[in-house]
């Protein structure tokens, strides 16, 4: 068995390196004290190597392991799923690098550290977060080539570049694997998750505040590439939850348990085609604009036509869909539709409700009660806005008669409340309105900014008619979006406030190359690996000859590799270590014999000290030999150079 060799710093360093990187990769995910706790060990055993203080013993080990179990334990209810699976196995490793003595330890905690990294995907698979593992991997493997080199320390320029060409070698095996290792559909393996995870997106109810907070979010809640041009923005509503139950204060989806008929869309237009690629929501909402078409693969609709997923959608999603722009939706209806959207509380609100009466009894039409709605949002100093005062227990009555400052929620629901005190059906439906274009790769990107809420009220021979009182309050909001629409911009998110073109470009093309990376990288499924695979081929492939084919590949790269690393200069590598053999031949006459465990650093060292008087000669013998031998530069000016030394050495 070979032995251990002691723990040297710059090998220390580079694995502390390594691992800070792999750390901050989850440092998003941790809970604050698993963070500090990391911070503090890795500090620690940094200092006790540099002022050679004693590592702690297991007396304080291992309470402390016990202690970082029990926090888990307690945190998360639990020690298994992912949040507290890789908390406890980073704990681990920090605890594990506070008794590491040797280099044996240290090639442990390498292996241990490269396994941390990759639970990163767990959590994201962006663009960002592989380049942070490709940089933790290189640190990482800066480290193994530094334990592994038999001569002493190597300087980090060297152990740099060493890493660098291994990782190069790697890349045309990674290739291969992933362009020809077989997929199956869904992952190999997953760690259990909350199911209720909250992730930012729309919610399946709607209350004040509900949406005006979502749009304090800059994620991307979608990106869409249509076929042919985007329509203009005032057709861009992305139909998500609509809402049919008011209880005084929220507003809620109708239930499932109604046995009611499908809402029938007529069309004489042709559809919209476009792609969406939908982040994560932990929901079952897909969104489509209105009106939907044509349904995504596994996937559903509802009565009142919201799009839903068979499945919450836990991961990122890529799905074809077809919408009308120009439609009719329910012209006839049933009778129970219109009665509950009707419903409103008996005893809330008396001030909305004589207003809508009052509208009534004028005997003034539908259509003309919708118009004089919308007229008193446009004329009477009402004010779209982020920060709207909290409403009192009649908060219709509130926000109409007193403060008249509210965001689209506020508009929408008063709105569809005024309309059944009026006797007209209405509903609020939530979603997404507009976007921003980009034209670098000429796609939509929704982020939570643009989240809306709208009004749909249902009228004789039209249907159900979509009517937007945010519109009357702020025109702009619907044509330029969030930014344009109110005052309070700072407390939007930096990409929907900042007006820097150069930043806002910066910003578009790296989003377009993290699509570009969703695109072509993390959808590579199993159905466009065979398409693209058959495409080359020019035939139909199974899974038996893509297993063919990534042996074949594989193996054609390992020769390849063979070929590159081990072709060098065979003649001035035979002069190299004959002329190096003569001088240990010189050197044995004199009675210093080299070693079999011995480098040839540590030899030099050791005759210059049995030779004083020649120990300049043998150090330049000794470094030039070692950069030959080790340095990858086997030049025939510096072989010459020191055959000359090593013929003229006496």
């Amino acid at each position: 068995m070979m032995a251990a060799n002691p723990l040297r710093i710059a090998d220390l360093r580079w694995l502390l390196l390594g691992i800070s990187l792999v750390m901050l990769l989850h440092i998003a995910h941790f809970s604050v004290w698993v963070t500090v706790f990391v911070i503090v060990l890795g500090i620690w055993r940094y200092l006790s190597q540099h002022y050679h203080w004693r590592l702690p013993g297991a007396f304080l080990l291992l309470p402390l392991t016990v202690l970082a179990a029990l926090g888990i334990l307690l945190t998360h209810r639990g020690l298994f799923g992912r949040d507290a699976s890789v908390e406890l196995l980073a704990l681990m490793l920090m605890l594990k690098l506070m008794e590491a003595k040797s280099s044996r330890d240290l090639t442990v905690l390498v292996f241990g550290a490269l396994f941390l990294s990759i639970t990163a995907f767990l959590f994201t698979q962006s663009m960002l977060y592989a380049a942070g593992i490709l940089a933790s991997t290189f640190a990482l493997t800066a480290t193994l080539t530094g334990i592994s080199h038999p001569n002493g320390s190597l300087d980090w320029r060297t152990q740099s570049r060493i890493s660098g060409k291994l990782l190069l070698q790697g890349l045309p095996v990674m290739l291969a694997l992933f362009f020809l290792f077989p997929r199956v559909p869904g992952p190999l393996w997953s760690i259990p998750q909350a199911s209720s995870q909250a992730l930012s997106g729309l919610s399946d109810t709607m209350e004040p505040g509900t949406i005006s907070d979502l749009t304090l979010s800059g994620e991307i809640a979608f990106r869409v590439e249509f076929e042919d041009a985007p329509p203009p923005p005032n057709l861009l509503y992305w139909r998500g939850p609509v809402l049919w139950h008011y209880d005084g204060r929220s507003w809620t989806m109708a239930s499932q348990q109604l046995f009611l008929p499908y809402e029938s869309v007529q069309s004489d237009r042709p559809v919209t085609k476009y792609t969406v690629t939908m982040e994560p929501s932990n929901r079952r909402s897909m969104l489509l604009l209105d009106m939907p078409a044509e349904l995504p693969p596994e996937s559903s609709l509802t009565r009142d036509m919201q799009v839903l997923s068979n499945q919450p959608l836990r991961a990122r999603i890529r799905y074809d869909a077809a919408s009308h722009l120009d439609y009719r939706l329910a012209a006839e209806i049933h009778p129970r539709v219109l009665e509950l959207n009707l419903q409103i509380p008996d005893i809330e609100n008396p001030k909305s409700r004589a207003l809508a009466q009052s509208w009534t009894d004028a005997g003034i039409p539908q259509e003309a009660i919708i118009e004089t709605a919308l007229r008193m949002f446009r004329e009477q100093n009402f004010v779209y806005t982020l920060q709207p005062p909290l409403l009192g227990e009649q908060a219709m009555d509130d926000f109409l008669f007193n403060t008249r400052r509210g965001f689209c929620e506020h508009y929408a629901s008063s709105f569809v409340f005024l309309m059944r005190a009026a006797g007209i059906p209405a509903r609020v439906v939530t979603g997404y309105q507009g976007g921003e274009l980009n034209p670098v790769g000429n796609y939509l990107i929704v982020r939570q900014s643009d989240a809306h809420a709208w009004a749909e009220v249902w009228l004789q021979d039209k249907g159900w008619v979509r009517v937007d009182p945010t519109s009357a309050v702020s025109p702009s909001r619907i044509e330029s979006g969030i930014a344009g629409a109110v005052s309070e911009r700072d407390l939007l998110p930096f990409l929907a406030r900042t007006n820097s073109p150069w930043l806002k470009n910066a910003f578009l093309n790296l989003d377009a190359l993290d699509n570009a990376w969703n695109h072509w990288v993390l959808e590579y499924d199993q159905k466009r690996q065979l398409d693209m695979l058959s495409d080359m081929t020019g035939h139909k492939l199974s899974w038996q000859d893509l297993v063919t084919g990534m042996m074949l590949a594989v193996a054609a790269v390992g020769l390849l590799l063979s070929y590159f690393i081990l072709r060098g200069k065979p003649a001035n590598r035979d002069v190299l270590q004959h002329s190096y053999n003569r001088f240990l031949q010189k050197m044995k006459r004199r009675g210093i014999t080299r070693r079999a465990h011995e480098g040839p650093l540590d030899f030099g060292r050791r005759a210059a000290a049995a030779l004083p008087h020649k120990a300049d000669e043998i150090g330049r013998i000794t470094e030039i030999y070692n950069r030959l031998r080790y340095g990858g530069k086997d030049d025939a000016g510096s072989v010459n150079t020191l055959k000359q030394l090593i013929k003229s050495f006496k």
